[in-house]
């Protein structure tokens, strides 16, 4: 999740201000009965620290009758984001799940104002899903998402033209084309079809002027260079995030206009070679994230990462390019606002 004043990343997660509020399901259940089974796909958004994923089951259990059964294939907790993934024997099942996400305890105090952040942007990884990331964007004012496909899925979505992502990012809320590039450490989709994603998404980030959310593993050669030979074809914006590549796709990258964006990786003991290249990434390219729920940062690595542990590596950030965190801040703020240029920007950024 990308943010301003503390700028911070995650893939499809989200945070919301407010206190004292219970959680709602931001999408609504979705049941396809399939050999006897039902199959459930949603989210649930919660305010305050969110509940762990032991809390979320001990809930589930507690609140389904012993006669259905339930097995999630997936479930994760981001900042105050639940997604849950599986199947139950019944619908009946999946109306008990419904029911206990919407019972989760009320949590309170919301740490990402204390922090300071201001603005959100969550990351759509799944243009077939992109309807439940947009959901959470509508109903938070200071909350936007991009759309697009991430390599992971890329042989899933690789059918999905360039009209349809075009449709979608005219929507408001939609501030940013992807997260979509080549990851060659996983190789979960074939390569080719994360290449013909990439290209997909890069025409999408020239068409409609808004900036492209870039994912980058293990490729640097083949992403600078489908990078260059696109932007030869026309201009376009982007953000290489949670950046861990060599300095080599930087520099390559800043050559072409982009942003570099850094997470919580930075502050990591044996990530001296990271800061060597953050170091020389101009103050005006640099971008912080959390990528959560993973890549907490140090002092808080090995936590469920959310938004309001990005000052720990905005300090760090300013601690390698030798200034302050206030310096860091506007300026990543600043830098924010001019990549998103769609997001409503504070008047005191005004010309920046």
């Amino acid at each position: 999740m990308l943010g301003a004043h503390r700028s911070v990343k995650t893939r499809i997660r989200t945070a919301q201000d407010g206190d004292n509020i219970s959680p709602t399901v931001t999408a609504p259940l979705t049941g396809r009965l399939d050999a006897q089974r039902a199959e459930f796909d949603t989210f649930a958004s919660v305010v305050g620290r969110g509940p762990s994923p032991l809390e979320i089951l001990l809930q589930i259990s507690a609140a389904t009758p012993v006669s259905l059964k339930i097995k999630i294939s997936e479930l994760s907790v981001a900042g105050r984001l639940v997604y849950l993934k599986g199947h139950t024997d019944s619908f009946k099942a999946v109306d008990a799940l419904r029911g206990a996400l919407q019972a989760l305890p009320i949590f309170s105090a919301v740490e990402i104002q204390d922090a300071g952040i201001e603005t959100l942007v969550t990351i759509c990884t799944r243009i077939r899903n992109f309807e439940q990331v947009h959901a959470i964007a509508k109903a938070h004012d200071n909350v936007f998402c991009s759309v697009g496909t991430h390599p992971h899925n890329a042989d899933e979505e690789r059918d999905i033209p360039l009209d349809d992502i075009l449709t979608l990012a005219q929507h408001p809320e939609v501030v940013a084309i992807g997260e979509a590039g080549l990851d060659y450490h996983y190789d979960n989709a074939p390569r080719a079809d994360q290449q013909q994603g990439f290209r997909t998404h890069i025409a999408a980030a020239r068409e409609t002027g808004l900036p492209l959310v870039i994912h980058t593993r293990d490729a640097d050669e083949d992403t600078a260079d489908i990078l260059e030979q696109e932007m030869a074809k026309g201009p376009f914006s982007a953000v290489l995030h949670c950046f861990t590549a060599g300095a080599g796709l930087a520099s390559r990258g800043l050559e072409l206009g982009f942003y570099v964006s850094f997470s919580g990786v930075l502050t990591f003991k044996k990530s001296d070679a990271l800061r060597e290249i953050a170091a020389n990434v101009p103050l005006d390219r640099l971008l912080v994230e959390t990528d959560a729920p993973y890549l907490s940062p140090e002092p808080k690595r090995g936590a469920k990462n959310e938004p309001a542990k990005m000052i720990h590596t905005e300090a760090k950030l300013a601690e390698v390019k030798g200034v302050s965190l206030e310096e860091i801040a506007q300026a990543t703020t600043a830098n924010f606002h001019r990549l998103f240029a769609s997001v409503p920007s504070p008047s005191g950024l005004a010309g920046q």
